[in-house]
């Protein structure tokens, strides 16, 4: 498609239209605007609106194959072609406060030389990154260097976010040296971020890999030598993330080993007790028989001298225990 009509790119329920002014800038979206390759047209959507998917349904600007990918179901990173349009599913990290523990997001991208159409649910910010340059003049002028931004600022955000996530294993670490247990559930949310992580961002270097070898009509030499980079800084983000889902198996067996250890150490105390007071035990209940003969029954201060053998008994077992290093 040649050109784009400004009356195709008027969706109800909009959350941004703009058009590539060429200079850096953007120009806003009205029923006059023609996009073209030279001043191509971005539109930004939440395709969970009923008008939303209303109108990507009735567009004649995608293929019928995309429109159902655009709002549907699927979110694991891909890159498929047909005819001059090129969808692109990725994932990004969920800036919500109120997130699941699923700390990704989805962004769909449909775009040709002179149209660029993206849909999510939550906010992303990558793309408000790139209106923030675009109202600088210092932003994209054409779809392949306005996807690279949208990329550029997306990994920005993955990397961040494991940074984090390998500060909080260093921190546990460091607790655990000063014998400091984490609160329950912690290191179980931090791993299934980490799975959740890796399980959709080596499908999305995948997808950055192909965008920067292949040759498509809307990226310069440019933006594939860009976008090589951005691929390559996504996979060393995935070796730290490795490493990071290394280091919580190591914190899950020093937690295991110090629970453990305490264990152990409050069995071996209940033991000693138990030695202690076994003798002690045992001279009280043979003296406590309600029986006619029991030594010193009539004897005066027979009581006292027998704290006094129990004191003894227990000193002797203590020097015992002591002497054999037990304690």
């Amino acid at each position: 498609m040649d050109k784009v009509t400004g009356k195709q790119l008027i969706v109800p329920q909009v959350i941004h239209a703009y058009q590539l002014n060429g200079k850096h800038g953007f120009l806003p979206i009205t029923e006059n605007t023609d996009a073209t390759a030279t001043q191509p047209c971005w539109i930004h959507l939440d395709y969970e609106q009923p008008e939303v998917r209303a109108w990507l349904n009735e567009s004649e600007l995608m293929p019928d194959s995309f429109k159902e990918a655009m709002a549907g179901e699927s979110c694991r990173p891909r890159v498929a072609r047909q005819g001059d349009g090129t969808l692109i599913v990725l994932r990004t990290i969920n800036q919500s406060s109120e997130s699941q523990p699923d700390p990704l997001v989805t962004l769909r991208v449909y775009l040709t030389a002179n149209l660029l159409i993206s849909s999510c649910h939550r906010p992303i910010e990558a793309v408000d990154d790139v209106i923030d340059q675009l109202q600088k003049k210092t932003g994209p002028t054409h779809t392949g260097s306005l996807l690279v931004r949208l990329l550029d600022s997306l990994t920005d955000s993955v990397s961040d976010f494991i940074d984090d996530l390998h500060s909080q294993v260093i921190d546990l670490e460091n607790g655990l040296l000063e014998q400091a247990l984490p609160e329950r559930g912690v290191i179980p949310l931090i791993r299934k971020q980490l799975i959740v992580l890796r399980r959709h961002l080596i499908p999305q270097r995948d997808v950055f890999s192909r965008l920067a070898s292949e040759r498509f009509p809307w990226m310069d030499n440019d933006d594939r030598h860009h976008m090589q980079d951005i691929a390559e800084r996504l996979g060393r983000g995935l070796d730290d993330l490795d490493a990071t889902i290394a280091r919580t198996a190591v914190v899950v067996d020093e937690i295991n080993s110090l629970m453990a250890d305490l264990l152990n150490r409050r069995i071996y105390t209940m033991s000693l007790m138990t030695m202690l007071f076994m003798p002690a035990t045992f001279l009280t209940g043979l003296f406590g028989v309600n029986l006619g003969g029991i030594p010193g029954g009539s004897r005066e201060g027979a009581f006292a001298i027998f704290c006094i053998s129990l004191v003894v008994v227990l000193v002797v077992i203590l020097w015992q225990l002591k002497r054999s290093k037990w304690i």
